[in-house]
């Protein structure tokens, strides 16, 4: 056994030296290991086409294009990589990629494997409890219109904290700087521009000490405007880790402050929760400025990067920080939040359901995380989003197609809810007068009860829905016929309905009871909720005539044999007895029988149409004593 679990572990050493760094892979996982992923990309694929590819090679490349959301190039070789290779990350990566480039079966079928591999992540877990999540992002209502700001540039542009009519956001537009590997463009500075300008508006750098030859990234602002917060690398506090065996040097990034001095920043202090071994980044302080909030992927978190609060205290210093938790934060990256004037916060995540890359999610009011839709959210990277609740104004950034370069700044516009007030009147069929008292329920297409109401004294009751939803509106009072009517939704700001209901006598057609077909699934013999509705309205006339007792018999067409159908109609009619009962009704007032193909309503043998079928494919209730019409 010992032998034999020696030549196992050297295989497996074997089968992994084929797959990890050589000599040949050097000069690339140098360019990767900095962070240079265009140049590692450009020494990757020359091996590859030396024929020195291997699984290393094809998941390096995957990771390279991955960071630079290269969504084409990182989905091919994610599905190489992944050929020889069981990685449950790299399976949502590639997950993330396909549905990025709209491929969204094909997202969800590794979506599943990846579940299958991980099933208790809190992503997986997300998937499966609520698979056909993408329709209701993709088709939902549009709650916002997008408008890409002039001012953009080749480079990338990102943020967009207004303040005192002057917007602050993050670029690369600056040539001056030396280009950062990652993406091969200019280090990131922070600008301004004046919103009041327009289109005509030109960004210029901050004034003072914040910008320097590192990076620097989002801001936010004390209420009095003269304390900015904003990321910088951690270089400029000479906080960095130096790779072994290599002259590369690996920062982090740092949270700072600094006061305002005219109209230039001056008095850059750290904050007290930086730490030379994890980052805190995107700043976003509360309107009452008591409350800071940033991302960061210090120790004891649920993934990559989670969203942290801390107090701001009166005399400037701070509580310690303090993770938003697990409805928030996810294995995944949660980064860029916002905390907005009316205390809801805005974030955006790779690791709740959207559309792939980041999407903006917003937390409701009992905690609930909420995916921001379209147009908010599209395929790509959408993030760093802010908005005035009052005005409804705001921006996004996003490295969407169409945009001027990596990463445009889009002007954000709440749109005012399209909504209809729909008045129902339910009224007397016979004398077309209003009914007071009627339970009305009102459903969506899916049969999902949206609200229950009850009619006034004018017969009469209203209800706000959006333009675009269709509606099942029914209506039932006792010694009446219930009935419904369809609401193709509409874009009228009032829409008026009429619901008419039958006094019950008129289903009593001699000695019947006369339903609409009572419809049962394929092969089913359970009540559908369209069968309950109208046995609903046979459970009514047998509580007006209390003495009322009733035959159900249950019919088939003549498809399948003579047997099966006796039992399925016989299994039908049990259904329907139990039903009635179910509802108050007496048991020794309904007894059900089953008469499978021997009463054909008509009798059309092999040639029937599917009209024909549906005629002999019928319940029927016979009034066996106790009629209006029975002495």
């Amino acid at each position: 056994m010992k032998k034999i679990k020696i030549f196992i572990t050297l295989l497996l050493l074997s089968s992994l030296s084929i797959t990890a760094q050589n000599k040949y892979t050097q000069t690339a996982d140098k360019h990767f290991d900095k962070f240079e992923f265009v140049e590692a990309i450009a020494a990757y694929n020359k091996l590859v086409e030396k024929g020195q590819g291997d699984a290393y090679v094809y998941t390096k490349l995957a990771e390279a294009n991955y960071n630079i959301f290269s969504t084409t190039e990182a989905e091919k070789w994610y599905a190489k990589a992944l050929e020889s290779s069981q990685d449950a990350e790299m399976m949502y990566k590639y997950s993330q990629m396909l549905k990025a480039n709209g491929k969204y079966d094909a997202s969800n079928q590794w979506m599943h494997k990846f579940a299958k591999a991980n099933p208790k992540d809190d992503r997986a877990k997300a998937f499966l409890a609520n698979q056909d999540y993408l329709p209701g992002i993709l088709e939902g209502v549009q709650k916002y219109e997008l408008e890409s700001l002039g001012f953009n540039s080749e480079a990338s542009d990102f943020g967009g904290t207004l303040k005192d009519g002057v917007l602050y956001f993050t670029s690369a537009r600056n040539n001056a700087r030396r280009t950062y590997g990652w993406n091969e463009e200019p280090f990131l500075d922070i600008y301004q521009v004046a919103v009041s300008e327009g289109d005509n508006a030109e960004a210029e750098p901050v004034k003072g000490s914040i910008n320097t030859k590192y990076h620097e990234g989002l801001v936010t602002f004390s209420p009095d405007g003269n304390t900015m917060y904003f990321s910088r690398e951690s270089f400029y506090d000479g906080v960095y880790e130096k790779i072994e065996d290599s002259k590369t040097k690996i920062s982090v990034i740092h949270l700072f402050k600094a006061t305002k001095s005219g109209d230039s920043w001056k008095n850059v202090k750290a904050l007290p929760f930086n730490s030379a071994s994890y980052s805190v980044k995107n700043p976003s302080l509360s309107v009452d400025g008591k409350t800071l909030y940033f991302a960061s992927d210090m120790p004891g978190g649920f993934g990559k990067y989670d969203i942290y609060k801390a107090t701001v205290n009166a005399d400037g210093s701070f509580g310690d920080p303090e993770n938003l938790g697990a409805k928030v934060n996810t294995e995944g990256q949660e980064m860029f939040p916002f905390i907005s004037d009316n205390g809801t916060l805005y974030f955006s995540s790779n690791g709740h359901l959207g559309l792939g890359g980041l999407d903006v999610f917003y937390t409701t009011a009992s905690g609930d995380v909420v995916n921001a839709g379209v147009p908010i959210n599209s395929n790509s990277d959408d993030l760093a989003f802010t908005i005035n609740e009052e005005t409804g104004e705001g921006f996004v950034s996003s490295n969407r197609e169409g945009g001027q370069g990596s990463d445009d700044i889009y002007a954000v516009k709440r749109l005012k809810p399209c909504n209809v007030l729909v008045t129902t009147t339910v009224v007397n069929n016979e004398t077309d007068t209003p009914l007071a008292g009627v339970t009305v329920t009102i459903k969506d297409v899916k049969g999902q009860v949206l609200a229950t109401e009850t009619s006034n004294a004018e017969g009469k009751l209203s209800y706000t829905v959006p333009c675009e939803n269709a509606l099942l509106i029914a209506g039932s009072l006792e010694d009446f016929e219930s009935n419904s009517i369809d609401f193709a939704g509409s874009k009228e700001e009032t829409m008026e309905l009429i619901l008419p209901l039958d006094p019950i006598e008129k289903i009593i057609v001699e000695d019947r009871v006369v339903l609409n077909p009572i419809l049962f699934d394929f092969d089913k013999s359970n009540i559908t909720a369209q069968g309950a509705f109208e046995l609903d309205k046979l459970v009514a006339v047998m509580k007006k005539y209390p003495e009322m007792v009733i035959l159900a018999e249950s019919h088939t067409d003549n498809r399948g044999s003579a047997r099966y159908n006796e039992k399925l109609s016989s299994r039908r009619a049990q259904s329907t007895v139990q039903y009635v009962i179910s509802k108050g009704i007496d048991a020794s007032r309904i007894t059900g029988v089953g008469k499978g193909e021997s009463d054909l309503r008509v009798n059309c043998g092999s040639k029937c149409t599917e009209e024909e079928h549906q005629l002999n494919r019928r319940s029927e209730f016979i009034i066996v004593s106790g009629g209006p019409n029975q002495q």
